[in-house]
């Protein structure tokens, strides 16, 4: 497992996102297609996000990405579906006359966490991490009022 570092933190998040075209038209082709690929890629790299893998195909696009502690999913999906919208109508004109509603993208997205440790890994870490007066759970005792 690779770990990246911030400057105070030591992470491994990764999340599949995959999103669509409004209305499926598959127009992620050509110049359209590879413009796609190289705004995902700027916009990732302008918010320290790494792209591990990733697939434009006509109507959708894939990426596996490790992305920093402080992105929450939602937001790394609003700049990257905001910026490429944004410049695909700037630079493609004949794209705003089959997107009238200047909606590039369908509203929603896929997100699933890449998991890289199992629930067994980490019982097995927290069971044999050495404590001088290790308290068996994490929930804090409360003393009743006198």
């Amino acid at each position: 497992m690779k770990y990246r570092y911030g400057s105070h933190t030591a992470y491994a998040i990764e999340y599949h996102f995959v999103w669509v075209t409004k209305y499926r038209y598959k127009v992620l082709v050509g110049d359209v297609g590879s413009r796609v690929r190289e705004l995902v890629r700027q916009t990732c790299d302008a918010f320290e996000i790494k792209i591990l893998k990733g697939v434009v195909s006509k109507d959708h696009v894939h990426i596996l990405v490790s992305a920093p502690p402080n992105m929450a999913p939602s937001e790394i999906m609003r700049r990257i579906k905001g910026r490429t919208s944004r410049k695909l109508f700037e630079e493609f004109p004949k794209l705003k006359k089959r997107y009238w509603g200047r909606h590039f993208w369908a509203r929603g997205y896929f997100c699933a966490t890449v998991g890289q440790m199992t629930e067994e890994m980490i019982q097995d870490y927290l069971e044999h991490h050495f404590e001088p007066k290790p308290s068996t759970d994490f929930k804090m005792e409360v003393e009743p009022d006198e």
